[in-house]
């Protein structure tokens, strides 16, 4: 296949994205229960090799550890190889912003964490990020979740100046609704929001697809595998490391993961058809969906970078994209 047909842009903003991307909120270990920063480093390298060049990170994955893995595994790698991805806005640091909730870091220490975006707070935490990721500019530099205490306006004027200064080259947002999107559009173009979505977790479909649509704004769905629930590795007695939020999912409910097991077993027949895997039928059917630009992929390692993109070569049928819609209705599961 062409490095052509495995890239989409992002928006409007002359960013070329590979159609699969590389999450690295498991890198950081936070949330995750841990993770081994050798294996970090060969799965960012491995992404590379196999096309996947669009690396999705933020300060708060690992409190700084995840852009900091990230700065030291490409920095030997030409710049103009590889899009970086960061965001803005999670504050664990001070009182500042709007609560979000309580937490531990790595160490055990207690956090409290606050979403906040006043516009100093933006552009300090950009030169953080460039320092960390070992960069002149971000890619793609987007807020991480929307902040009540901070007009909406004021947050993209700075994202607009770091624009300005050639710091960032395009600016987008992650977990906006419709309104908020449309409130930030008054400000500046924004090139995306980035949103989870899976086949299970489709609400964005009533509202923000349409509106990015709309307004030439691309869609990157986070969690398009259900943090791990849509891979076939779970059942209802898994167990999980201390701090892995995955134990509380209500995926853990009998009642769910009984329905989720009947999906998988539907997802089943479809990747044996294709000589492919679980994961990589999920991947290709996010991919399918409308204003889809990269799939966010999470990878702990190289063998997981492999399988997902794995993804890039499969196709599915029209009939292979209807029967799995089909199956999701039928059993309840698209929340």
């Amino acid at each position: 296949m062409s490095r052509e047909m495995q890239t989409r842009p992002i928006g409007s903003s002359g960013i070329e994205a590979s159609v699969v991307g590389l999450g690295t909120w498991a890198i950081g270990g936070w949330m995750w229960g841990g993770a081994e920063e050798k294996d970090a480093m060969a799965a960012i390298r491995k992404s590379l090799e196999l096309g996947i060049t669009t690396i999705d990170t933020a300060p708060v994955y690992g409190f700084g550890r995840s852009e900091d893995i990230v700065g030291r595994a490409l920095q030997s790698v030409p710049r103009d190889q590889y899009q970086l991805l960061t965001k803005c806005g999670m504050n664990w640091e001070t009182e500042e912003g709007e609560y979000f909730f309580d937490t531990n870091d790595e160490s055990g220490r207690p956090i409290r964490m606050h979403k906040f975006a006043g516009k100093d707070r933006i552009i300090q935490e950009c030169e953080d990020s460039l320092r960390r990721l070992k960069t002149d500019y971000i890619d793609l530099y987007q807020l991480h979740w929307p902040d009540a205490t901070t007009p909406i306006s004021e947050t993209m004027e700075a994202f607009d100046r770091l624009r300005q200064q050639g710091k960032v080259r395009a600016a987008g947002v992650c977990n906006y609704s419709a309104d908020q999107m449309l409130e930030a559009l008054k400000t500046i173009d924004l090139a995306s929001n980035q949103v989870r979505y899976s086949m299970v977790s489709r609400d964005i479909e009533k509202d923000i697809v349409p509106l990015a649509q709309k307004n030439q704004m691309s869609i990157l769905p986070y969690s398009p595998m259900e943090r791990g629930f849509l891979t076939g590795k779970f059942h209802s007695q898994s167990n999980f490391n201390a701090g892995d939020t995955r134990a509380n999912s209500k995926w853990m409910q009998s009642e769910n993961m009984h329905k989720l097991e009947r999906l998988l077993d539907h997802l089943r027949q479809i990747a044996s058809g294709h000589g492919a895997t679980l994961s990589q039928v999920v991947l290709r059917w996010t991919m399918e969906q409308p204003a889809i630009a990269t799939v966010l992929a999470g990878a702990r390692n190289a063998h997981q970078v492999e399988e997902n993109a794995g993804a890039i070569a499969l196709r599915l049928s029209e009939a292979d994209l209807q029967s799995i819609d089909s199956k999701v209705n039928e059993l309840g599961l698209a929340s």
